[in-house]
């Protein structure tokens, strides 16, 4: 195997060192080279040798400073600075009693503000464990289980249905689909697949790119590693976040100006005092002490704690209805707030398919048994499992589906339907539709059921059927935000043998009608954008989805009612031309955003 390894560096990023720059998107033959990899994947040797230069496959945290260190940070607030003063002069003027209490106060202060902060930063942290533990890769010419740490670009890995994503890969073989909602904001899955490349498409949209730590909900690929760690679109999301310097809230600037203010009052009484006192006949010793007394008394020995614990109860009021504050700070400024930018999906939706409409090729979107038909043949051409606990797992738009079919009165068990299956053809992205034989209790025994993208399925229906009238209803299920799948069938001839071809049992279909999936708001969001409204303050949507979908789900929740402007983010927004857009007074959704733009 050839030692040479070449660090990716993706356009637009900035390589470092001697190692050269390659495009994933490349030809395949070229980015074989490029890795210095084939087939049989990396040798045990070589991926040891890679590891050494491109370390473990993590992603690496801001290096937090020392206890000590952030300890003296929070002892040497402005305000903090004016009381240890205040406890030097105390003790100077033999007033040990009191300087031990400023003392007190000063530490105490500081330790609570020091722990209440490292408990939140600590919450946070937890939220961005995406990586698996393990992976199945390619090394010396068969699969083998390995820690996803140990990844190495140039490694072949296997992706399977219900896996996450261990870096970010190239496809070669097979299609997968991916959930990528957190990084695109997409709540339905994209289809990946081994083809070739879409030029001047951003990198989450190639058709043949998986990326670290999104999931794999249906297909099955074998992928080539082209990036680990650091160098992966979750490492640079993780280096973007960190790249954002603290700046003083509102209410750490007027307390800096309150504790320089109180500091020059209280020098400048005590100065003139000490004047008046010499001036009068006091002797120069009284005189001292008593402007000393003066500056201590003038110093609001409370005001640091008072401020310190009033923004921890506002801390702890905004936990108990589920926000997060990383900064006692933060506290105050949300009392400032006049604009909200908002994710769509998990934050305005559920980010959970559910079935919403149905058409029927016999009946249209006439209630009624056909419709019940309909969403429980489709339940059952799905592969989710139920786990121990009574969860649905695998892809989102099949569980809503099963989930479907329960609400509609016609139930489908996994354990069951697995049980009366002859046959499946897994999905696949390049055909766009995934098959089933499946034994019923009907007089013809057992059916093909497919189950795909409408355009895909209606061009395997027999003559005759209604395919312009799927098509036209079709789109104006997806005009609408939402998920449109076709579901049609075969019979199976009694005695017959279940087809082994998939081209041949996909074909001559009958077609069964449409379902639409959408992902609902959640039911709370509608009232709190109404509140933030009535308080003034705007709400912008900043989301990687599309903008039809995202315009839907805004306006199903108030955002933008009477006027919702909508962007592209994907395209280049000069400074004026942002200014001008958030200037026009409207609500806005800013879509296809990437994690720069959100940041």
């Amino acid at each position: 195997m050839n030692s040479h390894v070449t660090r990716y560096t993706a356009p637009g990023r900035s390589g470092t060192g001697p190692h050269s720059a390659f495009d994933p998107r490349e030809p395949l033959p070229r980015l074989r080279h490029e890795l210095a990899t084939g087939p049989e994947g990396l040798s045990a040797r070589e991926a040891a040798r890679r590891f050494a230069v491109h370390g473990p496959n993590e992603v690496r945290g801001r290096q937090h400073s020392s206890f000590v260190r952030e300890l003296t940070g929070q002892l040497v607030h402005p305000l903090a600075l004016l009381l240890w003063a205040a406890a030097a002069l105390a003790f100077v003027a033999d007033l040990a009693v009191l300087g031990w209490a400023i003392l007190a106060v000063v530490t105490v202060n500081a330790t609570f503000a020091l722990l209440q902060e490292r408990q939140a930063e600590r919450a946070v942290e937890t939220l961005a464990r995406y990586l698996p533990e393990r992976a199945l890769a390619v090394r010396d010419g068969r699969p083998v289980t390995v820690e996803a740490r140990d990844l190495v670009p140039g490694d072949v890995i296997v992706l399977e249905e219900g896996d996450k994503v261990p870096a970010d890969a190239r496809v070669i073989e097979g299609g997968v689909e991916v959930d990528l909602s957190m990084l695109t904001g997409e709540s339905v899955p994209a289809e990946r697949m081994a083809t070739e490349a879409v030029l001047g498409a951003p990198l989450s949209e190639e058709p043949n790119l998986v990326f670290s730590g999104t999931t794999c909900v249906e297909g099955q690929a074998t992928a080539i590693v082209f990036a680990t760690g650091a160098g992966t679109e979750l490492g640079r999301i993780a280096a973007l976040s960190q790249r954002t310097r603290r700046e003083s809230s509102p209410l750490e600037q007027q307390v800096k100006k309150v504790a320089w203010l109180i500091a020059g009052v209280a020098t400048g009484m005590g100065a003139a005092f000490l004047a008046v006192g010499v001036a009068v006949g006091l002797p120069v010793t009284d005189s001292l002490m008593f402007a000393i007394g003066l500056l201590v008394a003038n110093v609001p020995e409370g005001l640091l704690p008072i401020i310190t614990l009033s923004l921890a109860v506002g801390v702890r009021a905004l936990a108990r209805r589920g926000a997060l504050v990383k900064r006692l700070s933060a506290v105050e400024t949300l009392g400032s707030t006049s604009v909200i930018c908002t994710d769509k999906t998990g934050t305005l939706t559920r980010n959970r398919m559910t079935l919403r409409a149905f058409w029927t090729a016999a009946h249209g979107e006439e209630g009624g048994p056909w419709e019940r038909e309909l969403v429980r043949t489709a339940a059952l051409c799905t592969t989710v499992t139920r786990e121990a606990d009574g969860e649905l797992h695998g892809d989102p738009t099949e569980a809503a589906l099963l989930l479907g079919a329960m609400d509609h009165h016609t139930p489908v068990e996994p354990d069951t339907r697995d049980a009366r299956r002859r046959a499946h053809f897994r999905f696949d992205p390049r055909l766009r539709l995934m098959s089933v034989v499946q034994t019923e209790d009907t007089p013809h025994g057992a059916r093909i059921i497919v189950k795909g993208a409408p355009e895909a399925v209606v061009d395997r229906l027999h003559p005759g059927s209604p395919t312009e009238e799927a098509r036209a209803v079709a789109r104006r299920f997806a005009e609408q935000g939402m998920r449109v799948l076709a579901v049609a069938v075969r019979e199976i001839t009694p005695g017959a043998e279940a087809p082994t071809d998939r081209r041949d049992a996909e074909s001559g279909l009958t077609l069964l009608g449409l379902v639409a999936l959408y992902d609902p708001p959640r039911p709370e969001v509608k009232a709190a954008v109404g509140r933030c409204h009535e308080a003034g303050i705007k709400v912008h949507v900043v989301t990687g989805d599309n903008g039809a979908t995202a315009a839907a789900v805004a306006r199903e929740v108030g955002i933008g009612v009477p006027e919702l402007k909508v962007v592209d983010a994907s395209e280049s927004l000069g400074d004026d031309e942002l200014d001008r857009v958030l200037n026009d007074g409207c609500e806005v959704v800013f879509a296809r955003s990437s994690p720069e733009t959100k940041l």
